[in-house]
């Protein structure tokens, strides 16, 4: 079975976030690490080249597929912010059709900028996101 091509690195986040082109995207990425670290109480870290992640679950789906994966995290994107919350958002409806301008992918949640959204509803998003994940797997520090 082949592995999550998601993998943690040791690149470093504040490189990462630092060397964002955009201005606003750069900036929006900072509170946003800013917002995960005080919501999720863990330290970031680098999932693949572009996804700053949250804590860790390990996975098993019944079909036997098995890996790690980053509890929460986000990308910024050149066309977007893209947030993860795992598994994703089902049961969130109450409280997006709080947040403010967004898109929804399967597990991403798609904002243009920080500016589009509440943020103190976002941090509802997050909190929730995890407490239901950890509900599934056990949510650990990556």
């Amino acid at each position: 079975m082949a592995d999550n091509k998601t993998q943690p690195t040791d690149v470093s986040v504040t490189d990462f976030i630092a060397n964002v082109e955009h201005p606003t995207r750069k900036a929006d990425a900072i509170e946003l690490d800013r917002i995960f670290r005080e919501v999720s109480g863990f330290k970031p870290r680098m999932w693949g080249p572009t996804i700053v992640g949250y804590g860790s679950y390990h996975y098993v789906y019944d079909s036997g597929r098995e890996g790690d994966m980053c509890a929460t995290g986000f990308s910024p994107r050149k066309s977007n912010l893209s947030l993860y919350i795992m598994p994703g958002y089902q049961e969130f409806g109450h409280m997006l059709d709080r947040l403010g301008k967004h898109k929804l992918g399967k597990a991403c949640l798609y904002i243009n900028k920080l500016a589009d959204v509440d943020t103190d509803v976002l941090r509802e998003i997050i909190r929730a996101g995890l407490d239901d994940l950890d509900s599934r797997w056990p949510v650990k520090p990556s």
